[in-house]
């Protein structure tokens, strides 16, 4: 992982702190933040930050300052968001964004 990547991940972590619910793992050529299993945040090897937000949450989500869509594959994931890098530059707009996706997240089953 690239110093600069690096860099954004451990403001993620910092944020999120020791919760034992929360893993790390590789995806999407960077590294993603799963909840009991599943995916919840995350940065892709080309520095796009990623969240999952699901159906329920997702024109919310698309209200806020900065959310596209997350077409890593050339198609657009529904219910997944890129996040825009300037919008993040507070770490409360980061730690909004980990909330939001918290809210949808926390709801599926550990996988």
């Amino acid at each position: 992982m690239s110093p600069d990547l690096e860099e954004r991940v451990e403001r993620i972590r910092a944020i999120i702190g020791d919760d034992p619910n929360i893993t790390e793992k590789r995806m999407f050529g960077g590294l993603a933040f799963m909840l009991n299993g599943n995916m919840l945040c995350g940065y892709t090897n080309k520095g796009d930050f990623m969240v999952r937000v699901g159906k329920d949450l997702e024109a919310e989500a698309r209200s806020l300052p900065g959310a596209r869509d997350m077409d890593y594959t050339g198609k657009a994931m529904a219910g997944f968001l890129f996040i825009d890098e300037e919008t993040l530059t507070e770490d409360s707009a980061l730690a909004r964004w980990i909330a939001l996706s918290t809210r949808f997240v926390g709801t599926l089953p550990p996988k």
